[in-house]
C-alpha cells in the first residue's frame, strides 16, 4: 500500500503544521513485558504478556481492557482465527483458549511443561504451537485439543509462520530453520548461514519470507528457503520479530526499541521511531496499520506504515462546526482530496469503506486541535491487489464524538 500523501496548501493565511509520529504510544495499563500481539482487523486485537496478562481492544488500541486469563504463567504468543476464537500460549506448557472474544479463557492440555513460544493458525481448525526442547504441537479442532508432532530436534523452537494448511516454517536456537510442505507431518532442516538464535519468522506466500534473530541477523528467501540471503541493516541490534507484508515491504523490531522498515525486499532498511527497552512482537493487518509490543507494557500503533507524516491545519479562524466536504476531484483516479473542519479539540477518525461496509483505508485516527484539514486518499496499490482498489463507489466517513458524516466518492479507472 502506498502511503497517504499530505497535500501542500499554498494559502496566504497562516498555516500550522502538527507533526504526527509514525508510531503512536498507547496506554496499556500494564507495566510488565508484553510478548505477543495479533489483530484480526484494524480495530480488534489482543496482546499477551507476563503474569498471564491478556489485553483486548475493539477500537484500534484507543483503549485496552484487561481480560482474566485464568493463569499467572507468562504468556508469549497469541493468535485469533476470528473475533471470537483465539489461543494464547506461554510458560509451563500453558495453552489458553477463548471462543467468546476473551470474555472467558479456558485451559487446554498441552502434554508438556516446557515454554511454549508462539502459536499460528492456518485456518479455523488447523494450528501449530512451538516451544522449547523441539516441541511442536498441532490441532485440527481449532485449539480444543493438541497432539505432539516429531520435530527431529531438541533446539528451542521460537517462532512459526504458515501461509496455507500445508506450507510452514519454524525457527529456533543455533540458527535452526525447519520447513514443512505437508502440514507438519514431516519437517526438513534448511541451511541459512544463521549462527545464533532466531526469534522471528514471517512469510507472505509460500516462497517469500524473512527470519530474524540475535546480533543483527536478518535472512530473506524468495524460493521457500531453498536459499537464504543475509541482509545488513548497519546496526548491532538483536531483532526479536519480523512481519513481512508483501514481496517488498517488511518491518522488524528489537532491542533499544528499534523499528526498521524495508520497501525493497530487504535490500535497504530505514529506521523508524525508536521506543525504549525491547520490542518483542509486531503485527500488521496491511501495509499501513500495525502494532508493536514490548517491555514496560509498551504498545505502539501505526496507521502510516511507520512513516512520519503531518496534517496541516490552515486559516486563522476557528471553524464554527464540524463539516466534511465533498472530495475533489470526483470521480478520481487514483487520488482525491478530502477536506474537513473541526470546531474544538477532539479525537477524529476519517475512514474509507466499500459499499459492503468493509474498511479499506484509515486516513485520520488521532486527537486534533480546531482547524481545517485536508488529506489525499491514494487508491493506487491498496488491497485487495497490487493494482489498487477496483473501480466503483466508496464511502468516506468523518467521526468525532457524537458527530458523524458520510459522503460518497467514485473511483473510475
Amino acid at each position: 500500500m502506498r502511503p497517504f500523501i499530505l497535500l501542500p496548501l499554498l494559502l496566504t493565511a497562516t498555516t500550522v503544521v502538527w507533526a504526527q509520529s509514525g508510531w503512536i504510544p498507547q496506554t496499556s495499563g500494564f507495566g510488565g513485558i508484553l510478548g505477543g500481539v495479533h489483530f484480526i482487523d484494524a480495530n480488534t486485537g489482543t496482546v499477551v504478556g507476563f503474569g498471564g496478562t491478556i489485553l483486548r481492544t475493539t477500537n484500534g488500541g484507543a483503549t485496552w481492557a484487561s481480560q482474566t486469563s485464568g493463569t499467572t504463567n507468562n504468556l508469549w504468543g497469541v493468535c485469533f482465527i476470528d473475533a471470537n476464537n483465539g489461543t494464547a500460549v506461554g510458560a509451563n506448557g500453558t495453552i489458553r483458549r477463548t471462543t467468546d472474544g476473551g470474555t472467558t479463557w479456558a485451559g487446554k492440555t498441552s502434554g508438556t511443561t516446557v515454554f511454549l513460544y508462539r502459536v499460528c493458525f492456518m485456518d479455523a481448525n488447523m494450528g501449530i504451537v512451538v516451544g522449547s526442547n523441539g516441541i511442536i504441537l498441532r490441532t485440527t479442532s481449532g485449539g480444543a485439543s493438541w497432539t505432539s508432532q516429531p520435530s527431529g530436534v531438541t533446539n528451542a523452537l521460537t517462532a512459526v509462520s504458515f501461509t496455507d494448511v500445508n506450507t510452514g516454517t519454524i525457527v529456533g536456537n543455533s540458527g535452526l530453520i525447519l520447513r514443512t510442505t505437508n502440514g507438519g507431518t514431516t519437517w526438513s532442516s534448511q541451511t541459512s548461514g544463521a549462527f545464533d538464535i532466531l526469534y522471528g519468522v514471517s512469510f507472505t506466500n509460500a516462497n517469500t519470507g524473512m527470519v530474524v534473530g540475535l546480533v543483527n541477523q536478518i535472512w530473506r528467501t524468495t524460493n521457500g528457503g531453498a536459499a537464504w540471503l543475509s541482509t545488513s541493516t548497519g546496526t548491532s541490534i538483536d531483532f526479536r520479530d519480523v512481519f513481512v507484508i508483501n514481496a517488498n515491504i517488511a518491518t522488524v523490531v528489537g532491542t533499544g526499541g528499534t523499528i526498521l522498515r524495508t520497501t525493497d525486499g530487504g535490500t535497504t532498511w530505514t529506521a523508524q521511531r525508536s521506543a525504549t527497552g525491547t520490542l518483542y512482537a509486531v503485527h500488521f493487518i496491511n501495509a499501513d496499520i500495525g502494532t508493536a509490543v514490548g517491555s514496560g507494557g509498551q504498545i505502539l500503533r501505526t496507521t502510516t506504515g511507520g512513516v512520519m507524516t503531518s496534517i496541516e491545519g490552515y486559516g486563522t479562524e476557528t471553524p464554527a462546526d464540524f463539516a466534511l466536504a465533498q472530495n475533489y476531484p470526483n470521480p478520481f483516479n487514483p487520488s482525491t482530496t478530502l477536506s474537513f473542519t473541526i470546531p474544538h479539540s477532539s479525537f477524529v477518525t476519517l475512514k474509507v469503506y466499500d459499499l459492503l461496509g468493509r474498511e479499506v483505508a484509515m486516513l485520520v485516527n488521532e486527537q486534533l486541535v480546531p482547524g481545517s484539514y485536508e488529506r489525499i486518499f491514494d487508491a493506487g496499490g491498496l488491497a485487495p491487489n497490487s493494482s489498487g482498489l477496483a473501480s466503483g463507489v466508496y464511502l468516506y466517513r468523518l467521526t468525532s464524538g457524537g458527530f458523524s458524516e458520510t459522503r460518497k466518492l467514485v473511483l473510475m479507472k
